[in-house]
C-alpha cells in the first residue's frame, strides 16, 4: 500500500485517466445524448402518425363526402362543401406540423424513411383534384417553407397524373 503514497504512481493513474477515461466519459455521454434524441424523434413520428390516425377516422365518419376514393365527388351541397373543407384545413395543419417537425434538407436512415412516409401520404392528397384545387386557399398562412414543399409535390403529382 505504500505505493499509493509515491508521486510517481498518482501521475500514472493522471495519465491513465486522461488518455482512457476521459475520452471514454465524452464517448458514453455522447452516445446517450443520441440514444435520448433518438428516442425523441421517435416519440415526435409516433405522435404524428396517431394525429394522422385519428384524421382518418374523422375521414371514415364521412363517407357520403367520398374522401377516399380515386376520383372527387363533385355535387356536394354546401354543408358537404363545408365540412371537407375543415377536413381538409385539419389535414393541412398536420401536414404542417410533420414538416416543420421531420423534414430537414439533408435527411438519411431512419430519419428519411419517416419522412417518406409523409411525403407519400402528401402526394396521395395532392392527386386528388379536389384537394389540388384547394391549396391555394388551405395555404394561406402557411410556414413559407412547407407551401414551397407541399406546391411543388401538388404540381409534380398533377403533371404525373396527366401524363397517364
Amino acid at each position: 500500500m505504500s505505493f499509493l503514497l509515491q508521486d510517481s504512481f498518482w501521475e500514472l493513474a493522471s495519465y491513465v485517466v486522461t488518455v482512457f477515461a476521459f475520452p471514454f466519459a465524452i464517448f458514453l455521454f455522447l452516445f446517450e445524448q443520441r440514444k435520448e434524441r433518438d428516442a425523441e424523434d421517435e416519440e415526435a413520428y409516433q405522435m404524428l402518425q396517431n394525429a394522422y390516425n385519428d384524421f382518418l377516422k374523422i375521414v371514415l365518419d364521412n363517407p357520403d363526402l367520398q374522401l377516399r376514393s380515386a376520383t372527387a365527388k363533385i355535387d356536394l351541397n354546401d354543408e358537404q362543401r363545408e365540412r371537407r373543407l375543415i377536413i381538409f384545413e385539419m389535414l393541412m395543419s398536420l401536414f404542417e406540423r410533420a414538416y416543420i417537425v421531420s423534414y430537414e434538407q439533408d435527411l438519411n436512415g431512419v430519419a428519411l424513411r419517416r419522412w417518406n412516409s409523409w411525403d407519400d401520404y402528401m402526394r396521395e392528397w395532392c392527386r386528388r383534384e379536389d384537394f389540388f384545387h384547394l391549396l391555394p386557399q388551405l395555404l394561406r398562412g402557411e410556414d413559407p417553407d412547407f407551401t414551397r414543399y407541399i406546391r411543388n409535390l401538388a404540381e409534380e403529382e398533377q403533371r404525373a397524373k396527366a401524363a397517364q
